[in-house]
């Protein structure tokens, strides 16, 4: 399963999130869109990731990952498909905006997320380390071969193309995308054997399966619960500001490294070189988040918003290509540690019970400023001609970020337990 849902994710969002950089200049050329225009179509993906990302979260608790994941994929391989044919703002922002970006976020981010949440418990770290190393690959191979196809068969084809990649995952997350809790299939988390003759029933299992995380110091919170934490906004708070510098740096970086007199395809290997050093960082945060406390893995969560500030900041006091190799590199891993830490923390405070839900109500806060983030750095750009101001609006993002994790402490045990035998 883990396999699976990294390689699925990896080649999406390389495509998606990564690849859209590479797809940004020919775009918005061909059609003749303004920087602002064009970075639209990737903020409204994540303003409807936002507004999905409730309900997607009650349907994966409620009834299970896999038919979300397969409609998800269905509907991003019909949008890729539908690129071939967008002539107009209003298409483009529909098809890309609206079908590739549904199908990018029902398929490739909640879903998986809670599946592997929901199978372990003390491995969890080391398990979406895993995951997200397997997408930082995807990235790697991904970006320089849409590149390649970009400059040898064209923007349109590229995206046909690519349709046919994530409709074949479709068969595999039917067999390997699993519907339920392992205690469901008579299992504990993280493999952990059940005594001969113990628990034979569902129910017995449940509540085994639920002792089993408590003994770990993880407790179960409904959304409710949840929300009434000053550790769920704060958390929320930090995905925003993540969300905003990552949507402004990744939609930008090829046109702002083309800029500079960069050929575009070895600005695709300077882009895939960022999303080689994510590969390092996500192995390591999510190794680490095994062994820490869970009140100090808000430190490792602090570090990632450090490094990219760190990197811009570097590139803004001395500009030239040394620098952007700093930024490429710093912002690289710092942005790469941050999601599977931020999903170990949440299910270490608030448990599997409703962690799909808990997750979809923090996307729905964040999503819509990442659509804000990618216009505004168009925008910047297209007024003054640099991305100068919209990069140090990025380094205060990242320290303000830093010092509020810093001040990030575990909630307390819910004051009242409710019914867990009603969720997946």
């Amino acid at each position: 399963m883990n396999l699976v849902t990294g390689a699925m994710s990896g080649l999406g969002h390389g495509f998606y999130s990564y690849g859209f950089s590479a797809l940004f200049k020919p775009i918005s050329s061909e059609l003749g869109f303004t920087r602002a225009a064009t970075s639209v179509s990737a903020g409204i993906g994540r303003v409807e990731g936002g507004l999905l990302a409730p309900l997607t979260g009650w349907l994966v608790d409620r009834f299970g990952p896999r038919w979300v994941t397969i409609v998800g994929l269905c509907f991003m391989a019909a949008g890729l498909a539908m690129m071939n044919f967008v002539n107009s703002l209003w298409s483009y922002y529909v098809v890309w905006g609206l079908m590739v970006g549904a199908g990018s976020n029902l398929a490739l981010t909640i879903a998986a997320d809670k599946a592997l949440t929901n199978w372990f418990v003390r491995k969890r770290g080391m398990v979406f380390g895993i995951r997200f190393v397997l997408i930082g690959i995807g990235g790697v191979i991904v970006l320089p071969l849409i590149t390649w196809l970009i400059t040898t068969s064209g923007w349109r084809t590229t995206c046909l193309m690519w349709s046919g990649v994530v409709l074949a995952f479709v068969p595999l997350a039917w067999l390997f995308v699993k519907q339920k809790r392992p205690e469901y299939y008579g299992l504990l988390p993280d493999g952990v054997e059940v005594e001969p003759g113990s628990a034979v029933s569902t129910d017995d299992m449940i509540d085994k399966g639920v002792e089993y995380a408590a003994s770990l110091d993880e407790n179960e919170f409904t959304l409710r619960q949840s929300l009434r934490t000053s550790s769920f906004w704060m958390l929320a708070v930090a995905r925003t500001f993540v969300m905003t510098v990552s949507a402004g740096i990744n939609i930008h970086c090829i046109p702002f490294l083309t800029d500079m007199g960069i050929d575009p395809t070895v600005a695709g290997g300077m882009m895939a070189m960022m999303v080689f050093f994510t590969i390092p960082s996500r192995f390591l945060g999510g190794f680490l988040a095994d062994r820490f406390d869970k009140d100090r893995l808000k430190f490792l969560l602090a570090a990632t918003h450090l490094l990219p500030a760190i990197g811009i900041a570097a590139f803004l006091l001395n500009p030239g290509i040394a620098t952007v190799y700093v930024l490429l590199i710093l912002f690289g891993l710092g942005s790469g540690a941050f999601t599977p830490l931020d999903i170990v923390i949440k299910g270490r405070f608030f448990g599997r019970k409703a962690y799909g839900s808990i997750q979809g109500a923090s996307l729905m806060l964040a999503s819509p400023v990442s659509l804000l983030s990618a216009v505004y750095t168009g925008w910047v750009y297209d007024t003054t001609g640099s991305y100068a101001t919209a990069f140090t609006v990025f380094v205060a993002i990242g320290l303000l970020g830093t010092v509020l994790m810093c001040l990030l402490h575990s909630p307390k045990p819910p004051a009242r337990v409710t019914d867990i035998h009603q969720f997946m």
